[in-house]
């Protein structure tokens, strides 16, 4: 199973295929997206790019985390998995006050 990477700092420019074809010189890329925003349909400075396998996704942090693409120096790092949930609850600072 491959290995999933957060990108981030995204030129607005940067396509899921240029993703690919970057991320492909560290190895083989299962699949490449940059997330859009739904209602104005623009980037939204970050994407996720899957790698093969664990060699190829640590050679991608190595070679990739700050380099330029596009004008911009992008951020790479493996991915966390999703949080469930939606937060709420207490007050910051401690018990809630009755």
């Amino acid at each position: 199973m491959g290995r999933r990477l957060y990108v981030g700092n995204l030129a607005w420019a940067v396509s899921d295929q240029d993703l690919r074809d970057l991320f492909s010189e560290a190895g083989k890329v299962e699949s490449s997206q940059v997330i859009v925003d739904r209602e104005t349909n623009r980037s939204r400075g970050f994407g996720f790019v899957e790698m093969a396998n664990d060699e190829a996704a640590e050679a991608a942090i190595k070679k990739f985390n700050g380099r330029d693409l596009k004008g911009r120096a992008i951020r790479v790092n493996e991915a966390q998995a999703r949080s469930t949930g939606g937060g709420g609850g207490a007050r910051p600072g401690g018990r809630d006050r009755a």
